[in-house]
């Protein structure tokens, strides 16, 4: 006689994750579930308390992270990742990655690697998601989409998207077919329609509408990102990214012959010594509010040197750190 199963059968699917973080009474957050299906694999480290927990009577009791890997260190042409977020009110999570997300060879160009990210912040909740940059390697198709829903646009968002050109100790330089990143943010709510905040598209392919290589489109930059800056709980950091942006020296500016250099304080002594850095790593960024969010675009010659300016940046200002803790800066070390 053929062998039945007696269980049920599996209605997982491949590739989907959940992550469900709610507060218990009165204000103690717990990882509800945490659930994934190759080849995702998610791993939830014990929480800590935030720094600031004394000061700050708002703060949750605990900060929660997750890190979100793949089995073999990468996604391979054909699969797909579906992971879903959901933050209870008043909760805060950080999501990291344990190495830049290889994106494999495949053998055909229209066999697209896809991954996808739903959240849904609740009123008070705050996310910072500062992973490693993906790494397309040289032939390959990949496409991304992470989407933000934030309940009556009260909830907060750090948020990085950042590519590199591929393994540059193997020479790769931008040898992709496709890569596609969409960023989303909408308002919605129980009695409110669903409304767009922002919407940021990345589309990097071989040859685009020109003749010309991608490389050689890319100005010999070896990395490209997107920082998306939301809300009460970052508020100082939406305003140091403008206020230094608004202090690099300007296209034109010159010294009308006063050579004498004045003092300065610690602040600003760090600043110079920031911007030599951005010089000599060929970085350039911008930094903007567009509809109530800081828009931030950056890149540089090497991947280092957009890791360290991150790094350098959020340190400077601290309240990510005093927030939420060193870990949610592991990625950028």
């Amino acid at each position: 006689m053929p062998f039945t199963s007696p269980f049920a059968p599996s209605t997982a699917t491949a590739g989907r994750g959940s992550i469900q973080l709610a507060l218990l009474p009165p204000n103690t957050p717990v990882l509800r579930n945490v659930s994934y299906q190759y080849p995702l694999k998610l791993v939830a480290p014990d929480a800590l308390p935030p720094p600031d927990h004394d000061s700050d009577a708002n703060a949750p009791e605990l900060v929660h992270t997750v890190f979100l890997l793949t089995y073999g260190g990468g996604i391979v042409a054909g699969d797909g990742i579906d992971l879903s977020v959901n933050l209870d009110q008043y909760t805060r999570l950080v999501l990291l990655t344990q190495g830049s997300t290889k994106i494999f060879k495949t053998p055909d160009p229209k066999l697209v690697s896809r991954q996808h990210m739903a959240v849904r912040l609740h009123l008070g909740s705050a996310l910072v998601y500062l992973p490693d940059p993906v790494q397309p390697f040289a032939h390959t198709s990949f496409s991304q989409s992470q989407i933000y829903h934030l309940e009556d646009a009260q909830g907060s968002l750090c948020v990085c998207d950042w590519v590199t050109s591929g393994r540059s100790a193997r020479g790769e330089d931008w040898d992709i077919y496709e890569y596609k990143s969409r960023n989303e943010v909408w308002s919605s709510g129980v009695n409110a329609k669903k409304r767009l905040l922002l919407r940021d598209n990345l589309i990097l392919d071989k040859h685009g509408r020109t003749d010309m290589q991608l490389s050689a489109r890319m100005d010999n930059h070896a990395v490209f990102g997107t920082l998306i800056i939301h809300g009460p709980a970052f508020a100082s950091l939406s305003q140091y990214f403008l206020d230094e942006f608004e202090a690099l020296p300007r296209i034109g500016g010159r010294n009308w012959g006063d050579t004498t250099q004045p003092d300065l304080n610690p602040k600003e002594q760090r600043r110079v010594d920031r911007q030599e850095q951005e010089r000599a790593n060929g970085l350039i960024w911008s930094a903007a509010r567009v509809r109530g969010f800081v828009l931030v675009k950056f890149a540089s010659r090497e991947v280092e040197g957009s890791r360290h300016w991150l790094r350098d940046m959020i340190s400077e200002e601290h309240s990510i750190l005093n927030k939420f803790g060193e870990r949610a800066v592991l990625c950028l070390k």
